[in-house]
């Protein structure tokens, strides 16, 4: 079995001050494993400052975990050098949140497919280059004709978007991280996206690590789930049986936000406590918020399995067999 991406047991930890220095662990011992020859979706699902944009800066290679490796195709990534470190930034590709950063107002739609098509030497002419554009720009639901010699303030922010994945799609990468590509969409354009993602996945055989904190696109478009609080597991699985049977406390109370289409239904109904602003707490990193905190949350709980693809890091189901982190993608993909 040949694995496309593993994280072996990844910290980060940020450090603030000279004197009198601060730490802030934004991941907490993560492992992970992608299989090259299974494209899947994986959902990171998290509220604000659980870690998931630091977990996408990582995977990238923009930032260095603390403690642990990042393996791409079995090499470190942190030591790939010239034409691995070329295949590495080809085959891993990113589409962020705003659809508006990536463009510069100055440039056509052009400029930014023929930049990486020259980078990467994907054509020998002009010709072949702009054949490119269009297989790209088709592959994700657009017409060039409608987008090709325009300027940024000429689209829609679902049509950059979707350029943005074109200009991934270019590249013909087998990573995709997705850090929050329908936050600042259109409601009315979500579903395009999120449908474009899927396909990428589907045809084209690209793995997609989906970073959200929106549990209802997360539902849509993953296979499964992994759901992080300050930096830490809580609760991962089989997406559906997350989200329909939340196990963990956070979870269940990350569902319970989510609006439902019905007048007669209340949300945000379950207690929850104001964060506890002491970042040094100990134990479980939610228990300080939790309604179902004990004693012994005091200390950092383990992975519990309570089901085929289901596992949480919560006490409540301490009768339970452990899962070790880095056994975490069987479960995933079992």
């Amino acid at each position: 079995m040949v694995n496309l991406l593993e994280l072996r047991n990844i910290s980060k930890v940020y450090s603030r001050g000279l004197f009198n220095a601060q730490s802030k662990t934004a991941l907490h011992d993560i492992s992970l494993t992608l299989n090259e020859n299974d494209p899947t979706i994986l959902a990171i699902a998290g509220e604000s400052g659980s870690g998931k944009t630091t977990l996408a800066m990582l995977l990238l290679g923009f930032v260095q975990p603390t403690t642990g490796q990042i393996v791409y195709r079995g090499r470190d990534i942190s030591r790939l050098k010239g034409t691995e470190r070329t295949i590495f930034r080809r085959e891993v590709q990113a589409v962020f949140q705003d659809p508006f950063a990536v463009f510069n107002p100055f440039y056509t739609v052009d400029h930014l497919l023929t930049v990486p098509i020259q980078r990467f030497k994907l054509a020998k002419s002009k010709a072949e280059a702009r054949g490119k554009m269009d297989e790209a720009l088709t592959a994700v639901g657009l017409r060039p004709e409608d987008v090709l010699g325009r300027f940024p303030h000429q689209l829609s922010g679902g049509q950059r978007q979707r350029i943005n994945v074109a200009r991934a799609l270019l590249l013909k990468p087998r990573l995709l991280i997705a850090d929050e590509p329908v936050s600042m969409v259109d409601a009315s354009l979500r579903a395009n996206i999120l449908e474009t993602l899927r396909n990428l996945q589907r045809d084209h055989g690209v793995s997609i690590i989906y970073i959200t904190h929106d549990l209802t696109t997360a539902y849509h478009i993953a296979k499964s789930i992994i759901v992080l609080y300050r930096g830490s597991v809580m609760e991962a699985g089989d997406v559906d049986t997350v989200i329909k049977n939340p196990q963990h406390p956070y979870t269940g109370l990350l569902v319970d936000s989510i609006p439902w289409p019905d007048l007669d239904r209340r949300w945000g109904e379950r207690p929850i406590k104001a964060r506890e602003t002491d970042a040094s707490l100990e134990g479980c990193a939610f228990r300080s918020r939790c309604p179902e905190a004990m004693e012994i949350c005091k200390t950092q709980p383990p992975l519990f399995r309570i089901g085929l693809r289901h596992a949480s890091a919560c006490y409540l189901h301490a009768e339970q067999p452990r899962v070790a982190p880095e056994c975490l993608s069987e479960l995933l993909s079992a």
